[in-house]
């Protein structure tokens, strides 16, 4: 193996080393965050109130349902991760790859 390709396998290495320890954490601590009972009492709040601004601006019922649950989605889990790791997660490499697949294990051990 050449010196360069061994140094590309250390650095993803260490890369996917500080993923696997730090995206649980920061999934840990946004969950916590996210699913308590005020939390999702203000989130329900900040929804009502963001359809019915949608109303009062003068879209219908469907234009303002689509642009709530859009909104919604932009503060899910899911939707954070995807926000944070737009970049990595359309990369077609493989640190890209692993990491999409770590966070999607980790997401899916939450749901148990």
């Amino acid at each position: 193996m050449s010196d360069d390709k061994k140094h590309d396998a250390q650095e993803v290495k260490e890369i996917l080393g500080v993923v696997s320890t730090e995206i649980p954490k920061l999934l840990d601590s946004i969950s916590n965050t996210i699913y308590n009972a005020d939390k999702a009492q203000e989130f329900g709040k900040s929804v009502a109130a963001f359809f019915k601004q949608m109303k009062d601006a003068g879209m219908d019922d469907k234009q303002a349902y689509e642009l709530t649950e859009k909104f919604m989605a932009n503060f899910s889990m899911g939707g954070m991760i995807s926000n944070i790791f737009s970049g990595l997660g359309g990369r077609d490499d493989e640190i890209g790859k692993k990491i999409n697949e770590k966070i999607k294990k980790k997401l899916d051990e939450d749901d148990e």
